[in-house]
């Protein structure tokens, strides 16, 4: 027997076809996971974390495009031969603005800056490349970060008529972080860093000290990428959790647990951190 169009539609999809399933989200996955398995683990973090490093205050450090230059000098880089590297582009291409507070806060691995102008990114942008790569040799990397700085600042310039950032504070967390991310050479750690810190934009970045903590105590998945852990903290933490969580798992990467020898017998979360036992709940 033969149906008609109308017939077969009437039937529906063919029998013996299954429909396709979505594909799970897993970052919601791992958020369910961990309610589950080990309910309340975020948050037991976070309180004995604030119980020995504090509460940290939120407060801006620098303008937000100094910020991100700021923040590409540090990559794979300390903090202190950023500033080294900052400051010499004060004294090479120095604004014509009055000196400005540098305020270094918590999280910050240097010893701050003197008070100082603000370079002029103009004259950063169209420096002759090798001129630059001088400039910012004591940041380290200084012929990859030139060529980032510079086509980082060339690109706002170009889409906004000059090299201001502020507009950024305006735009939801993540149109914001998208925005950045479009600029060739800026990622998400970086992009997280500039929104968290100039704006108080509820981000979470992740550097080498947050992942390896994390990964440690079982916040994250072994197996999360670097962009994907930004996408999990964003699901386990409330925006108003992501600076302390930031500052404070930076804090104890750097105090006590090291890349090496971390010192377990004075780690406030050792009760519940899978790498002193992989049984912890």
């Amino acid at each position: 027997m033969i149906l008609s169009t109308t017939a077969k539609r009437a039937a529906g999809p063919k029998a013996g076809k299954p429909k396709r399933r979505r594909k799970p989200d897993p970052i919601l996955a791992w958020k369910r996971r961990l309610e589950r398995t080990r309910p309340g683990l975020a948050a037991y973090v976070l309180e004995q974390l604030r119980g020995r490093y504090g509460e940290p205050v939120w407060e801006p450090r620098w303008d937000p495009t100094s910020e991100l230059i700021l923040t590409i000098l540090t990559q794979n880089s300390a903090d202190t031969n950023a500033e080294k590297a900052f400051q010499e582009l004060r004294r090479a291409y120095p604004g014509d603005g009055p000196p400005v507070a540098h305020r270094p806060g918590p999280g910050w691995g240097g010893v701050g800056l003197p008070d100082g102008v603000t370079p002029d990114w103009l004259r950063v942008e169209v420096a002759p490349l090798d001129e630059l790569v001088e400039v910012i040799r004591p940041g380290g990397l200084p012929n990859a970060k030139a060529k980032g700085i510079q086509a980082a600042l060339r690109t706002i310039r170009e889409r906004r008529g000059d090299h201001r950032l502020d507009f950024l504070a305006e735009m939801p967390a993540l149109e914001a972080r998208a925005w950045l991310t479009s600029i060739p050479g800026i990622g998400v750690k970086t992009a997280s860093v500039l929104l968290l810190f100039a704006f108080g934009t509820p981000l979470m970045p992740v550097d080498r000290h947050v992942e390896r903590v994390s990964r440690r105590i079982g916040l994250l998945p072994a197996k999360a990428t670097a962009d994907q852990a930004h996408e999990v903290f964003l699901a386990l933490l409330e925006p108003d959790q992501m600076h302390e969580a930031h500052v404070n798992l930076i804090q104890h990467g750097r105090r006590i647990c090291h890349a090496r020898n971390p010192q377990h017998d004075i780690c406030p979360v050792r009760e519940r951190c899978r790498f002193v036992d992989p049984k912890a709940p």
